[in-house]
């Protein structure tokens, strides 16, 4: 054996000097005659983490984690504001509500500790993790754990009255869980102990950006500890051991040749001296991550839980488009109508009357026959929602963050519902309820006057339209989760998560939940469980939503292809190769499957064989997905007009 390094003589002396440090509770050991201490999970400077079982569960064995926290204070009256601190911090963490921070369930102070009774973690934290790794981490894996940490440390950010500041984030507070989410612990009620007022250095060494060492903690510095963090497990460079606020000097790349330099320039943002210099928190950091993520092009997966659907399968021969003489020259519109702006949202159809949302602000009705202006709605923003039809009221939502319910034959207000945030999801009613989510991070649930029944905290942005059934919602968030929802009471049932946002919406068939990602996956999930049943990759991000017929499922992507998969294994049947990306969601009439493109075509299929049968071009891209009513396509462009089509 040669000779330790100085690194890693002191990484050594760090290691033994965590394992000499002793617990001052046993194994046996009872807490409020409720808990049995079982083992010691963790041991630092200021607190130890236990296993123990609560005992009032006489028949079943319910574990959890007991974080204890020594008091040293000596004089009376800190001691007290301390412990009256502790007891306001551990409420305030139990208000928070989000699936990466472990519910708290009980909190008490007994002589010199104070105690607090959180979710038992299964899993290890990512400095355990690192030190069974020999490789740095690769890109695609640390997008989506930093994505993760990023939504975690928004919902922190966004509390109210003042932003909840982490200052401690580093490998060691970051859990793996047994499902390979990413969870957040120890948030630091330690940091409430201190009594000098004038601020007092709280984090670590290394990880902590320049200004928490002055006691200045802005959610600014936790965008500085996720870069550190980052440039650790991308390196294996341990900040601990090296000279303060010195990454510029040591690339990522140059150790980790999967790093692209998009992904380092943020990484490197985010360790900027000047917190004016970073991003300003995590939910801006998220957004540049996300650009990378889509930037990057997805390796296909090699497990046996990824279908190998897009692997060496032939695509079906099409004809191009050509100037003339083409298929597109079959196709005459019935009529066009021609709005202010463009057509990217759904139109709905009733036997007199067309209704679309355009970006120039309006709602507009339109003769189904004719093509006739009848009536339009104008808000005080675009409408990226669809209309949908109900009992003669037309209900959207509308980017000025309110739901609309207008008179059908008239376009009056009936009434409108004022969400927090932008409303991209499409309503949809049922037993006479309204269901759609908005940005403000909500799934809500109206009665027919607009009175709110419930919503559903789904701690991210909602622009999925939710799939409603007799009993469940299903739905999807831009922080990358796939909700089930009881529909009575808006209660969670179950949750996957994607690791992107999940835009699409999605449907549900034979108890199959068939939902596409931006992390370019297509989910078939236990629509009971949640279970992922398949899932199968396409080389760039999805928006459209999936479309079933008899035993396929059919799902556009952004890599410009429309994708026909086996309903029961994911495996792909056949694939139609677009001039443009597809983010239109796919209609389906009689033995055709109609949708646009961004490459100016609606596209007509042939549902079996995925072979063209004719295609329309536009003068604008098509993002907008179709609608089809008695063998009419009615589809809106970038052109600004809304076509009618003879399917």
């Amino acid at each position: 054996m040669g000779r330790l390094t100085t690194r890693q003589l002191a990484t050594k002396r760090r290691r033994k000097k965590k394992l000499t440090q002793r617990a001052s509770l046993q194994p046996g050991d009872m807490l409020q005659d409720r808990y049995r201490i079982v083992g010691t999970l963790g041991v630092g400077g200021f607190s130890s983490v236990y296993q123990a079982r609560d005992m009032r569960f006489a028949n079943a064995t319910k574990l959890c984690a007991i974080k204890e926290m020594v008091i040293s204070a000596p004089d009376p009256q800190i001691r007290e504001l301390t412990i009256k601190s502790f007891e306001r911090e551990a409420s305030m963490l139990a208000m928070l509500d989000h699936p990466a921070i472990p519910d708290v369930s009980d909190y008490f102070t007994e002589k010199d500790r104070s105690y607090l009774v959180i979710d038992l973690i299964r899993g290890k934290d990512l400095e355990a993790w690192l030190e069974e790794q020999t490789e740095p981490l690769d890109q695609e894996t640390a997008l989506d754990w930093a994505i993760q940490l990023c939504d975690v440390l928004a919902h922190l950010h966004h509390q109210k009255p003042q932003p909840i500041v982490f200052r401690d984030l580093k490998p060691s507070n970051i859990m793996l869980d047994q499902y390979s989410r990413i969870r957040i612990i120890d948030f630091g009620i330690a940091k409430l102990f201190e009594t000098d007022h004038k601020g007092t250095m709280i984090g670590t060494e290394g990880y902590s950006p320049p200004e928490q060492y002055r006691g200045q903690a802005t959610p600014a510095g936790d965008v500085y500890a996720l870069g550190a963090t980052f440039h650790h497990l991308l390196t294996r460079q341990d900040p601990r051991l090296e000279p303060p606020f010195t990454f510029a000097e040591r690339p990522i790349n140059a150790v980790n040749p999967t790093v692209t330099p998009a992904f380092e320039a943020v990484i490197m943002r985010c360790l900027s001296y000047d917190p004016k210099d970073r991003y300003e928190n995590a939910e801006a950091l998220k957004e540049a991550l996300q650009i990378v993520a889509q930037s990057s092009q997805p390796v296909l997966a090699n497990d046996t839980a990824v279908s190998p659907a897009f692997v060496g399968v032939p695509q079906p021969s099409k004809p191009g488009p050509t100037a003339s003489g083409s298929l597109d020259d079959q196709i005459t519109p019935l009529w066009t109508f021609k709005c202010e702006d463009e057509i990217r949202s759904k139109a709905a159809v009733t036997r007199d009357t067309v209704l679309v949302g355009a970006y120039d602000n309006n709602l507009y009705a339109i003769n189904r026959s004719q093509g006739e202006f009848l009536w339009k709605f104008p808000a005080s923003d675009g409408f990226g929602s669809s209309p949908y039809v109900h009992n003669g009221s037309v209900l959207i939502g509308s980017v000025d963050k309110h739901l609309y319910s207008l008179q059908l034959k008239t376009g009056r207000v009936n009434w409108r519902f004022a969400a927090q945030g932008p409303i991209y999801s499409s309503p949809v009613v049922r037993f006479d309820h309204i269901f759609f989510g908005s940005d403000d991070g909500y799934l809500y649930a109206l009665n027919s006057h607009g009175r709110t029944v419930w919503k559903t905290n789904a701690y991210g942005a909602v622009r999925s339209t939710p799939y409603v059934d007799d009993e469940q919602i299903y739905f999807g968030t831009e922080g990358g989760y796939i909700f089930c929802l009881e529909l009575a009471s808006g209660k969670t049932k179950w949750q996957s998560q994607a690791k992107r946002a999940v835009t699409s919406s999605p449907t549900v068939v034979e108890d199959i939940v068939f939902v596409g990602g931006m992390d370019s996956t297509i989910y078939a999930l236990d629509a009971v469980s949640g279970y992922t049943i398949w899932r199968a990759r396409a080389r760039r991000p999805i928006i459209s939503s999936p479309a079933v017929y008899g035993d396929i499922v059919y799902i556009g992507s952004s890599d410009g292809n429309l994708y026909a998969l086996d309903l029961g294994t994911g495996r792909q049947l056949w694939a139609y190769e677009t001039g443009g990306q597809v983010t239109s969601s796919p209609a389906i009439w009689e033995d055709s499957v109609y949708f646009g493109s961004t490459d100016g075509y609606v596209h007509c299929i042939s549902a079996r064989r995925g072979e063209l049968r004719w295609q329309y071009k536009t003068n604008g891209a098509v993002i907008s997905s179709p609608t089809i009513f008695e063998g009419i396509v009615y589809i809106g462009s970038t052109d600004n007009l809304l076509y009618a089509l003879p399917a």
